[in-house]
This record gives C-alpha cells, structure tokens and sequence, in this order.
C-alpha cells in the first residue's frame, strides 16, 4: 500500500500525458447528445468516486445524478426505463458480475453506458459504449489507493470537457507536480488520538464528502476502527449527540462554499470534548492537517485523500495491522 501511495504522482503524470484529452474528449462527446441526467454504477471505493462524480456534475451542469444500487438488476430483475440518461459505471476491475448486470440493464433501458475503469479489458469494458481507462496500473495492495485518485482525476477531465472549463483542464495539467507536496506533509499530530479513538467521525460535504467516506472505509478495512462518514449538514440533525471524549473526527475542508457548514461542525465538536483534526490548508488550528494548496476547489478533495493514504497506511502499521491484505478481504470482491 505504501508502494502504491507513491506511486500516485507518476500515475497523475502519464494521466496527463496519455489519459487526459481523452477524458476531454468523451465528456465533450457526451455534452453533444444533451442527455437528461446520470446514473452512476459502482461498489466500494468505487462508489465513493460515483459520489464525487455526482456532487461534481451537478453543481457543474444543474443535471442530476443519482446512483442505482446493481441488485435492482443482478437480484429484483427489473427492467429500467432510462432514456436520455447516461450511465456511469465506476470500478477498479471491471468483474463483478451486479455491476456488469446493472450496466447491461441500464443500456438496454435506453440508456448509454461509459466506464471509468483500471481494468479496461474486463467484461464491463467489454459491453460499455464507451470505456476511459484510468491508467493506473497494476495495484496489489487489497485497499485501492492509486487507482482511487486516477478515477478522481479522470472525472475531472470529463466534467472540464462537459462544461467547456478551460480553467479546469488547465489545473489538471499541472497537478501531478501539486500531488507530490501532498506526500510530504506531516500528520503524525493525529496518530495517537485516531489509534486510541472508540469510534471517528469522518465529515465532508459537497465533493468533500466522497473522500470522507473513503477514508471512513479505509479506517475500518486497513485499521480496524471503527468509522462513520456524514455529511457535515446531516452530522448536525442528530448522530453528533454520539460524540464525546472519547471520539475523534476527520473533517474535510473542501474550500468552497461549503465551509460555514464545516467551521459549525468543528465547534460543535471541539465543545462536545471530541477530538478535531480538520484536513486544510489554512493553519489556523492546532488540530489542522496540512495539504497543498491547489489552484482549483475540485482538486482540493484530491489532495486531501492522498494525505490522508499517506497517513493511514502508517496508523495500522503503528497499530500491528496488515494494511496490504487486511483479515478476510479478497483484492477483486466479487458479488451479485
């Protein structure tokens, strides 16, 4: 995992150099056919990407986007009415039976399928009308890293060629040198209190909120903590009577209009006695998590989670954890 965390750079690079104008292209392609609205696809990690893909495109465009889970079509069999719409289908490997289901249905409902995929020559890849090859690489480590960012990064590149963003494409460009600073920061302030945590928060909002739920997963399946991702408005309309001293949170700050919000969760929080590390660029707490700062809002989550794979890898190394292959966990989950 370790490995695969440094490798994030090199991979952003030959995204920019081999991935990018297509990514352009297919998001400009997919404006031409002015399409209702999306429909995601995905499981996992993957889905948190479905989530950033969702908050990205409809603050964007004003199209909406919504995910359908794959057993609407690998278990209930139900014949989808989706005209108009494209369907987004996310994953690292492409084989599991629901997604390529689900997928199958949804273009047999009218709908046009694309794929985000690490794994392009894979039976989604094989069905899909079109395929955007995330070029990561081969990942080994159970827990998906690289390949998590490169999707991210490759949503961004579809969206900057949906909207005609020029000022997106141009941050996109330059973001592999920006990535690098984001494995240098130091979050060590935070080990003790996450290692010895009964539950944590992991809070975001907007595109903020899908890293949240990565690294709520990431906690869990590489340390064994327990974690819980919300909204930072949801947070507030009820589950914050759970914390104490006893918790710890991971707030994502994902500069943008969002932040009200974020700075209301943080006080809340810091008065109920719980531990707040709040991941930003802007040093102004001592419980502050540094990222680079970044010359696009959207490329915030991304620096963001790859600081946060830097420091989790380390917490479950520090916790006695196998971070590469955690207890019962299988690199391609195969479900229906």
């Amino acid at each position: 995992m370790a490995r695969e965390v440094a490798e994030i750079p090199e991979v952003l690079h030959r995204q920019v150099q081999q991935g990018l104008d297509s990514y352009l292209l297919a998001g400009r392609q997919a404006a031409r056919t002015n399409p209702r609205g999306f429909v995601t696809c995905a499981r996992g990690t993957s889905d948190h990407a479905a989530t950033f893909f969702k908050y990205v495109m409809e603050t964007r465009t004003g199209l909406p986007v919504t995910s359908i889970g794959p057993s609407i079509a690998s278990v209930y069999k139900t014949q989808l009415k989706l005209q108009d719409l494209i369907c987004i289908t996310i994953s690292q490997s492409g084989g599991s039976p629901d997604l390529v289901a689900l997928q199958a249905a949804a273009k047999q409902g009218g709908a046009q399928t694309l794929a985000f995929l690490n794994e392009a020559d894979s039976p989604v890849g094989g069905s899909a009308d079109m395929v955007l090859d995330v070029l990561a690489g081969p990942e080994k480590a159970v827990a998906a890293t690289k390949s998590f960012v490169s999707t991210l990064f490759a949503i961004l590149g579809f969206a900057a060629g949906f909207t005609d963003d020029t000022e997106l494409e141009s941050a996109l460009r330059s973001f592999p040198d920006v990535s690098k600073l984001a494995l240098n920061k130091d979050w060590s302030n935070a080990q003790l209190s996450l290692a010895r945590a009964g539950s944590v928060f992991t809070v975001g909002r907007g595109p903020g909120l899908a890293v949240a739920a990565e690294a709520a997963l990431k906690l869990k399946e590489t340390c064994r903590i327990h974690a819980e991702v919300f909204s930072a408005a949801e947070l507030l309309h009820g589950p914050v009577v759970l914390a104490d001293n006893r918790f710890a949170s991971l707030v994502f700050d994902s500069q943008d209009e969002t932040q009200e919000s974020i700075r209301a969760v943080i006080q809340t929080m810091t008065e109920r006695e719980a531990a707040a590390f709040v991941v930003t660029p802007l040093a102004d707490s001592p419980d502050h998590l540094d990222v680079p700062d970044v010359n696009h809002p959207l490329l915030q989550p991304l620096v963001q989670i790859i600081g946060f794979y830097k420091f989790v890898e380390k917490l479950a190394c520090n916790l006695g954890e196998n971070a590469d292959a955690p207890s019962g966990l299988n690199k391609v989950t195969v479900t229906v």
